[in-house]
């Protein structure tokens, strides 16, 4: 039986302490805050129940086989969960709405015809195929297997097939998500519901590879779910599976130093003085905050790997934008055939991503918005009231006008919520300010999902480290941000723990 201390109790850090106890070993978690979850969080007031992280669950399979491989226990048993259909409502720049059934290519597709004419859901549809593709070809070394030492061969090869494009006497093929909207889809519309997948990952469009493709096709594939009582009932139920796993939590705890001792991780060091020795440490931190506690991981890195070419040796992301999140308390119920989830496309979108990605200090045009409006009563003190929340992606680290910002996103979401300001009791914002404060990150930045090519760009460093027994979990390691990937990170985890380098990703 090993002795491992966790640094944070985030999704994937949670994810995998939970595996290691079955493994039968003593696992001990030191959280800097007074709660688990990481981004995970909730907000209640006057009989509201509101999400400040994530809001709805992709790929619950995930989780399923976690509380399956931890207890034997189905994920149902222990969360609500409902499959939420129509999977999103679009409101475009031009007025044009669509709904998109939940998990249904054909019903996407017929949709599609339907609002926005002949020939586009064939046209999205006719995507799909190609990012099932890119999907197939990338999600065991992206997801389900540790990074590869050879990672070089994600970085440069492109797994999206895209279609031959005649331009100026000379064939090209889609090389970014913009490209492949403009050349393949040809129709602004589609173009925004195609980027806005990244936009909601943080990614810019001008510049994400094609193989992006795959986060919509997840979504259509394998559906959206919501989780009754908020997404933070997941975390709680992680939390508890962890517990009666006999997983310690130690909370206010803040990691400063990880000890090292012949050339490997021996424990930490807490911000009291406390020393705790372990036989591995498992880092749910940011890059940033890692080399802090651990700067004898950097400089072996550094003077073992300076092509950055070792497990591990994976440059960090820099420049990840982070959201803004506005809570409303609303008098008057939720009408009958709401949609769980709407997004509203910004009116001009070079603009939003001349703000969200570049230097503009202002955008005048508004920001695509995601408005959630659950049906469930546990968000609200009765049925004579509704709880909305209003999501955008904002630069990291803005700290000046959050308030226009804020104002900003009730304006644009009023296009899909007439009447809002109306029924508007009380709101709350939180910003990326609040996001460092509950997961450390430096601004408050939101980590992406690993996503091939891009020279890498879009890789995390391994969950392995260049320190012997020191390992990186979580959304800043591979396979990245998100709910699922989160989970993931704890399975490689616990799986090279256990089994060592050689472990390969479940079967």
């Amino acid at each position: 039986m090993a002795r491992i201390a966790v640094i944070g109790a985030g999704m994937g850090a949670m994810a995998g302490a939970a595996r290691l106890a079955v493994a039968g070993h003593r696992v001990v978690v030191y959280e800097r805050t007074e709660t688990y979850g990481g981004a995970v969080r909730r907000l209640e007031r006057d009989g509201f129940r509101f999400d400040t992280g994530p809001g709805l669950l992709p790929l619950p399979a995930v989780y399923r086989d976690l509380f399956l491989k931890t207890g034997r226990e189905a994920l149902e048993a222990c969360v609500g969960l409902t499959q939420v259909d129509p999977s999103a409502r679009h409101v475009f720049a031009d007025g044009t709405r669509v709904s998109l059934p939940n998990a249904s290519r054909g019903g996407v597709v017929a949709a599609l015809d339907e609002g926005l004419g002949p020939g586009a859901g064939d046209r999205w549809g006719d995507f799909l195929v190609r990012a099932r593709e890119a999907w197939d070809r990338t999600r065991r070394p992206l997801l389900e297997e540790p990074l590869w030492p050879d990672w070089e061969v994600l970085a440069g090869r492109e797994p999206y097939p895209s279609v031959p494009h005649k331009r100026m006497l000379r064939t090209r093929r889609a090389g970014t998500l913009a490209e492949v909207g403009a050349w393949e889809l040809r129709d602004a519309r589609l173009t925004a519901l195609l980027e806005s997948y990244a936009l909601a990952h943080g990614l810019d469009p001008r510049t994400t590879p094609a193989s992006a493709a795959v986060l919509p096709y997840v979504e259509h594939a394998f559906g959206t779910w919501a989780v009754r009582g908020g997404i933070r009932e997941l975390a709680r139920a992680v939390y508890e599976r962890c517990r009666a796993r006999r997983v310690e939590f130690v909370f206010g705890a803040e990691v400063t130093r990880v000890r090292d001792k012949d050339g490997r991780a021996a424990g930490v060091e807490l911000a009291d003085g406390t020393v705790a020795e372990a036989d591995f440490v498992v880092a749910g931190v940011a890059p940033d905050v890692l080399r802090q506690v651990s700067p004898q991981t950097h400089q072996t890195q550094q003077a073992q790997q300076p092509s950055q070419a070792q497990s591990g040796g994976v440059p960090p992301q820099r420049g990840l934008p982070s959201r803004l999140t506005v809570l409303l308390a609303l008098r008057g119920g939720r009408p009958e055939g709401t949609a769980h989830r709407t997004v509203v496309h910004a009116g001009d979108r070079d603009a939003e991503l001349a703000f969200v990605f570049g230097s503009a200090p202002a955008v005048e045009s508004g920001l695509t918005v995601t408005v959630l409006r659950p049906d469930d009563p546990e968000s609200v003190p009765d049925a004579g009231h509704e709880a909305v929340t209003l999501t955008a992606t904002v630069p990291a680290g803005r700290t000046q006008d959050t308030e226009a910002l804020a104002e900003q996103l009730v304006t644009v979401a009023e296009r899909a919520l007439p009447g809002l300001r109306e029924r508007l009791l009380w709101r709350e914002v939180r910003t990326p300010a609040d996001v460092a404060e509950a997961t450390g990150a430096p601004g408050g930045a939101v980590p992406a999902p690993a996503l091939a090519a891009a020279e890498g760009r879009l890789l995390h460093p391994a969950n392995s480290t260049a320190l012997p027994g020191l390992f990186a979990v979580g959304g800043w390691s591979h396979p990245g941000g998100g709910l699922p990937h989160a989970g993931m990170s704890g399975t490689l985890v616990a799986g090279l723990i256990v089994e060592g380098p050689e472990f390969r990703g479940s079967r």
